[in-house]
């Protein structure tokens, strides 16, 4: 199964091309802004590294979110557009999956991951996963949140757990933090396209006729159209 798989949802900008599991191609970029006129030569040029054009593909995978609103619309926009011009089905991953898949399996040691992202205005956005040595490779335990800081840990039913992403550091901050029950291990704050790849071939393709992946904001945009219409509305 040849598969596209790139991210735009947080601070960087991120594309894989495999053929199964093995990459044969990344790119991984920090960046804060201009996700949009980056993305696509980025995928361009890993195509081409690869030897793949959009019509050998067989899936496009893409992150859905949490994240930036602009963010997530340049990278469901691009998969959507691509996936119809070449005719190629695409699936929606979460920030919160990736992130949680981005940790080693031997790691773990049998604790659960709790991933996490700053969602800004006092929050954080996260979930708790199993971590699975093989075949689905995670599976969920709690269902994806934007919670106040300081009572996010608290909405979990962990004994001990893993912390990774951009939350973490807040969720340390917090007068009441156990550093002995939550270890952070030092990983990338960003999903990488690579765990995009290996969910995407553990999920394996979609069925036919499902709708285009939808965006997950968990919370109404920081920002707001004239009038104050939200733009997540509709």
């Amino acid at each position: 199964m040849k598969i596209l798989a790139f991210d735009t949802a947080l601070n960087a900008c991120s594309v894989a091309v495999a053929d199964g599991t093995t990459i044969l191609a990344r790119s991984h970029e920090k960046r804060r802004r201009g996700h949009a006129e980056a993305l696509m030569p980025m995928i361009e040029a890993q195509l081409q590294e690869a030897g793949f054009g959009y019509g050998d593909l067989d899936l496009i995978a893409v992150t859905v979110g949490p994240g930036t609103f602009t963010g997530l619309r340049i990278g469901l926009a691009a998969a959507r557009g691509i996936g119809v011009a070449a005719k190629k089905p695409v699936i929606g991953i979460t920030t919160l999956e990736a992130l949680a898949a981005a940790v080693p399996f031997p790691a773990t040691n049998g604790r659960p991951v709790i991933a996490t992202a700053d969602a800004r205005r006092g929050e954080v956005y996260i979930q708790a996963f199993k971590r699975l040595e093989q075949g689905e490779i995670i599976s969920p335990l709690s269902a994806p949140a934007a919670i106040r800081t300081e009572q996010a840990l608290a909405t979990l039913d962990t004994e001990q757990a893993i912390l990774v992403g951009s939350g973490a550091s807040l969720l340390e901050s917090i007068p009441n933090f156990d550093s002995g029950k939550y270890s952070i291990l030092d990983l990338s704050d960003d999903p990488d396209a690579v765990q995009l790849i290996h969910l995407a071939v553990a999920r394996g393709l979609p069925a036919d006729g499902l709708p285009a992946p939808a965006p997950l904001y968990l919370r109404a945009p920081d920002a707001k159209l004239p009038g104050g219409i939200d733009p997540t509305a509709g």
